[in-house]
């Protein structure tokens, strides 16, 4: 069953150039990862600094392939560098679909 993962991060405004570049050099290798269907980046409307990665995942084992494989420890390291708070997640099943 197909999840999707909510990361919520905050950054340190003078951090927020650097986090942009590092998420569009890395984008696409994460988005081709075995498993991962779909990879937006949104940010606050309101607060800046504040960004939400979305994906959608063929299921938890790929994203855990993901999350332990040695490409997310580098990127993640690099991008806990750059955080002013603690990052929160979320791994969410879809219950209903409403298209117009």
């Amino acid at each position: 069953m197909p999840i999707t993962r909510i990361v919520k991060m905050v950054f340190r405004p003078e951090e927020i150039g650097k986090f942009q570049q590092l998420f569009a050099e890395r984008k696409d290798h994460i988005r081709h990862f075995p498993g991962c269907r779909h990879l937006e980046l949104w940010q606050d409307d309101k607060q800046k600094n504040v960004f939400f990665t979305y994906s959608i995942w063929d299921s938890e084992e790929y994203l855990d392939h993901y999350r332990f494989s040695g490409f997310f420890k580098e990127t993640w390291t690099l991008t806990k560098a750059l955080f002013a708070g603690k990052p929160e997640a979320w791994t969410l099943n879809q219950l209903v679909i409403c298209e117009e």
